[in-house]
């Protein structure tokens, strides 16, 4: 029986290349919706962040979406240019800067909710299998990061 060279296992077989490559496929069907939004997909989960509870530190938003806050801060300003956050100093500690969603953010989130509908759409799959699927992803991630926090 022929041995198998030594190499990375190719990507095809390998978890992490799956997942990726979900990830990728579900933001191009995110893609059209998102841009009559006006939206990108980082903005998009931003702000979907702040419309399940809104007024949040820079700190709480970057921990929640697993990105450092140095990667969010641009992000943050290009959605206060487009009006849909505003961002202030916290006067109980003014090291910290609290994001709120304004009128115009707010009211992007009724015409948000069609991303989800596109997903099971264009997945095939039913909105149950999406949720268990879901589940078992974010169980992993979650496996992954208690881990890595341990070591």
């Amino acid at each position: 029986m022929p041995s198998r060279a030594k190499g990375p296992v190719p990507l095809d077989e390998q978890l992490c290349y799956a997942i990726y490559s979900a990830g990728m496929a579900i933001q191009r069907a995110y893609k059209p919706l998102l841009d009559e939004l006006g939206l990108t997909y980082p903005q998009y989960l931003v702000l979907n962040v702040l419309w399940r509870e809104d007024e949040q530190t820079v700190g709480s938003i970057a921990g929640r979406l697993a990105l450092e806050s140095s990667t969010l801060t641009p992000l943050l300003k290009r959605l206060e240019g487009a009006q849909l956050v505003r961002r202030t100093r916290n006067p109980e500690d003014e090291r910290q800067v609290v994001v709120a969603l304004t009128e115009q953010g707010r009211a992007l989130e009724a015409r948000a909710g069609c991303l989800g509908d596109a997903l099971v759409a264009t997945s095939g799959q039913s909105a149950k299998e999406l949720g268990e699927l879901n589940v078992k992803v974010r169980r992993l991630r979650d496996a992954i990061y208690g881990n890595l926090d341990s070591r």
